[in-house]
């Protein structure tokens, strides 16, 4: 036989508030939320998968956000090589027109004016970094300022201090693309075209470049022309090579941002309550919680004996 005490009515009614009052906040919180819980407890079986695409989702926020810098970068390299291209179109122009003309006077000047552009070109910094430096990101890539230093040095290729490590950039889990230019070999043909012309201006039987030009100015000028057209289709896919690289990168973009939308609606289809039913459990829980603090509020009114003497 039970036994029937005040004491044990307190703690069953006690027990019925408690448990209402857990199933109400429970209730409320995944009303308030949308979601089934807070916690891997929540979603009992579904705990594994949940946290595999959680992860995958994490995965591809980097790989976006990655890529966006890389578009960044990728478009700054652009206008830097536009920059490099147009030091070239000008300088063929000035030399053609110098040809043309017969007439050499200003064109040295014009000269150094295009290569100050085009070196400043070469040597763009992104972030702190040098865009064309390869791997010596902390290094001026191209370290000459004058027509002169073009002579002075040993060779052309010596006033380069880039490696030829290009960047090599991850778009995603299985594709990596060349995202670097060189230096050298975007610039190489454009200061060797450069230094010749400057050599037939130092040269004392060619030279000075000034004034009125001699026939064999003239001739040599114009064989350099060529040099100037091949400066500029080195450049030109330089552009076109970023180019494809920045198509590819906003390709990825695209197909990574998609993939996060298709994972937003699998974790939802996981983490997300049916709001119907969490508002119909926490109206049916704020009634039984109710119910259960009016029976505890009248056992305090009443105690056990009280009941029995009525009775």
């Amino acid at each position: 036989m039970d036994r029937i005490s005040t004491y044990g009515s307190y703690q069953s009614a006690l027990l019925n508030v408690l448990n209402a009052t857990g199933r109400q906040d429970a209730a409320q919180q995944q009303y308030a939320s949308g979601k089934l819980g807070s916690d891997l407890k929540a979603y009992a079986n579904k705990a594994e998968a949940l946290t595999a695409t959680n992860s995958l989702q994490a995965r591809l926020s980097a790989y976006v956000d990655a890529n966006k810098a890389l578009a960044s970068k990728l478009e700054v390299t652009d206008s830097a090589l536009g920059q490099v291209s147009d030091a070239v179109a000008g300088a063929r122009k000035a030399v053609a027109d110098a040809v043309a003309a017969g007439d050499g006077s200003g064109l040295m000047t014009a000269l150094q004016g295009f290569l100050t552009q085009g070196l400043g070109a070469l040597n763009t910094q992104y972030q702190g970094k040098y865009l064309f430096a390869g791997g010596q990101t902390a290094t001026q890539p191209v370290q000459a300022s004058q027509l002169s230093d073009l002579t002075a040095a040993p060779s052309i290729a010596s006033l380069f201090k880039n490696d030829n490590l290009p960047q090599v950039s991850r778009l995603d889990d299985s594709t990596t693309a060349v995202t670097g230019q060189l230096a050298s070999a975007v610039g190489q043909p454009f200061l060797s075209v450069l230094k010749s012309v400057e050599a037939i201006n130092q040269d004392p039987v060619t030279g000075p470049i000034t004034g009125q030009l001699t026939q064999a100015q003239q001739q040599l000028l114009q064989n350099t022309l060529a040099s100037f057209d091949a400066a500029q289709a080195t450049v030109t896919a330089a552009q076109a090579q970023n180019g494809v690289v920045q198509k590819q990168t906003d390709d990825a973009i695209k197909t990574l941002s998609d993939r996060q939308t298709t994972l937003t609606g699998v974790l939802g289809g996981i983490t997300d309550a049916d709001m119907a039913d969490a508002a119909s459990r926490l109206s049916l829980a704020q009634t039984a919680l109710q119910a259960s603090a009016q029976v505890f509020g009248s056992l305090r009114q009443d105690s056990l004996l009280n009941l029995l003497s009525r009775g």
